[in-house]
């Protein structure tokens, strides 16, 4: 184990870049080298957020400022088509642990289809792995590129995921409703949402087209060995974080909503930032804002083969910041604790 990991973050400025410099400024096993951004060029952090005040934090650089020799590895908090072009520069010594898109479509016909460019590093995908921590945590170490899944796919595969391995669910009869905080889309929100008012108004978007849903079905498909398409509609709302994703499924076989309920549990039981809520109980993103947790409510339906589960996390940490230091923990030998507990 290293005596530090040292660190860069390019895409420092935005929401999750600065979620992430507050949680490793304080992780007792990291030494942040390198703040990258596009603009404000030699600036403190600390003009972004007052809350981030660590004196020994480097003012922000362009990327190309970066000397490879010196780090470990570099997280990326760049739009979308960025990562994978940054990921042709960096050395196979350095991890790339990537918040964006970029890598956590398995086909680049499948990323061009769902996000209208082509991929510039089809290469290295075969060398990168989607880590949604809890399922991944004995293959990360050997990947150079740790893609970590997007907020919603977060919320919904954690309970879902260990459903499906164990033959619980309907998979042709998946519903999801996810509701997000507009951090969720960046500091550009007012421009993607320019035809309401994101502050005063909740409203649907991506409607049977969200970029996530390839994402979902990729990962419920390999887990189920049958193809899946789950029924997925995302709303923002009026409040600055967190995501609360409500899922609507059917039941197989002989199970139930307390025999569902009680394998969650079991099967969680091992995997520290996943919480499941009292039976049939009522959940709010209140429940987890400003932490690395998911917390889960199984609840009974009032038609007996249909079960509601709740799912919340806060999206600038569990659904980002969070689990990226989460999965960095794990690639580095280090207890997935330290840094977020």
């Amino acid at each position: 184990m290293k005596d530090s990991i040292k660190v860069g973050v390019i895409g420092a400025t935005g929401y999750v870049g600065i979620e992430l410099i507050k949680i490793l400024s304080k992780h007792p096993k990291v030494k942040v080298l390198y703040l990258c951004a596009q603009k404000s060029i030699g600036k403190s952090i600390s003009n972004f957020d007052k809350n981030i005040k660590k004196k020994s934090l480097p003012r922000i650089s362009k990327i190309n400022k970066i000397d490879w020799k010196k780090i470990d590895v570099v997280f990326s908090a760049l739009p979308n088509g960025e990562a994978q072009k940054i990921s042709k520069i960096i050395p196979e010594n350095v991890k790339l642990i990537d918040l964006s898109a970029d890598f956590r479509l398995n086909n680049h016909k499948t990323y061009k289809e769902w996000y209208g460019i082509d991929h510039k590093a089809k290469n290295l995908i075969k060398h990168s792995i989607y880590s949604l921590t809890e399922f991944s945590k004995n293959k990360i170490k050997k990947y150079r590129i740790i893609s970590c899944p997007g907020c919603y796919p977060t919320s919904i595969q954690l309970p879902l995921i260990p459903l499906i391995k164990n033959k619980m669910i309907n998979i042709k009869n998946i519903i999801i409703d996810s509701k997000s905080g507009y951090s969720g889309a960046g500091k550009n929100a007012e421009r993607k949402f320019s035809f309401t008012n994101i502050y005063n108004t909740i409203s649907a978007y991506g409607v049977g087209l969200h970029r996530h849903m390839p994402e979902i079905d990729q990962e419920l498909s390999k887990i189920s060995k049958k193809k899946v398409r789950i029924f997925f509609t995302p709303h923002i709302l009026p409040m600055f974080r967190g995501i609360l994703s409500t899922m609507h499924l059917e039941i197989s076989g002989n199970n139930s909503a307390k025999k569902i309920y009680s394998y969650l549990k079991k099967y969680h039981k091992k995997n520290f930032f996943i919480k499941i809520a009292k039976f049939n109980s009522s959940l709010s993103t209140g429940d987890v804002i400003n932490t690395n947790f998911c917390k889960i409510s199984v609840c009974k339906d009032r038609v007996n083969n249909k079960i509601i589960i709740i799912s919340v996390i806060d999206n600038l940490i569990k659904g980002a910041s969070g689990q990226a230091v989460q999965n960095m923990n794990i690639a580095f030998n280090l207890n997935e604790k330290i840094g977020l507990s």
